[in-house]
């Protein structure tokens, strides 16, 4: 069966960090702490396969393990207990998810990939092992499937699934397996409703090709 993998991140901050662009002398680089990813079936029911969930050990440039901020805590429901007892290398973490992906294209809400791989994997000093051009943006099937532009900008992923009244299990906002799960729950109810044509999975560029 063909398949999609949505995935999301959870990234260190402290509160303002996003508005800040992680720019202020006190916030941490914005290196990931939590990966949750969806393996999203592109054919007959479009079902949900499986999924990952992996806690980051995440260093600074020196190295030295980063503490977790209580705000990002609170947002997240990431504890230094959840680290401490589950926590695994970032190259670990990658390798899983590589492996979890089977080859299969990845997308998230916006470019996460870019701190997932890019920052994140330059602050460890490590070689990314998942290239750049698996990656692909989640909001470019949105626009095929005609969600306003004007929405798409206010709705984050973990509103998802409710903007368009997808019935689905609890899930904790900013937790990444479920705002990847808010994003592919939305991806299955557009493909079973036929607003999204599972063909546009494999376009490099879906949005130009409308």
């Amino acid at each position: 069966m063909k398949t999609a993998i949505v995935f999301d991140c959870e990234f260190l901050c402290i509160e303002g960090s996003q508005r800040r662009f992680w720019c202020a002398a006190a916030d941490p680089d914005p290196v990931i702490a939590q990966i949750g990813a969806v393996r999203l079936g592109l054919e007959g029911a479009f079902p949900l396969l499986d999924t990952y969930k992996a806690y980051v050990r995440s260093i600074d440039r020196f190295g030295e393990k980063y503490p977790l901020d209580p705000y990002f805590t609170n947002l997240t429901g990431i504890t230094e207990e959840n680290i401490a007892t589950n926590g695994l290398t970032l190259q670990e973490a990658l390798s899983g998810l590589d492996s979890f992906s089977d080859g299969a294209r990845f997308w998230s809400w916006g470019k996460d990939e870019l701190n997932m791989v890019a920052i994140s994997c330059y602050i460890a000093g490590i070689q990314p092992p998942i290239p750049a051009h698996r990656f692909d943006n989640a909001v470019k099937l949105l626009i095929a499937a005609g969600m306003p532009i004007e929405d798409l900008a206010k709705t984050p992923s973990n509103k998802l699934a409710d903007y368009y009244r997808v019935e689905h299990p609890p899930l904790q906002g900013h937790d990444a397996l479920d705002d990847a799960l808010s994003i592919s729950y939305t991806l299955q109810h557009l493909m079973k409703t036929g607003k999204l044509q599972p063909e546009v999975f494999d376009r490099t560029s879906p949005f130009l090709a409308l």
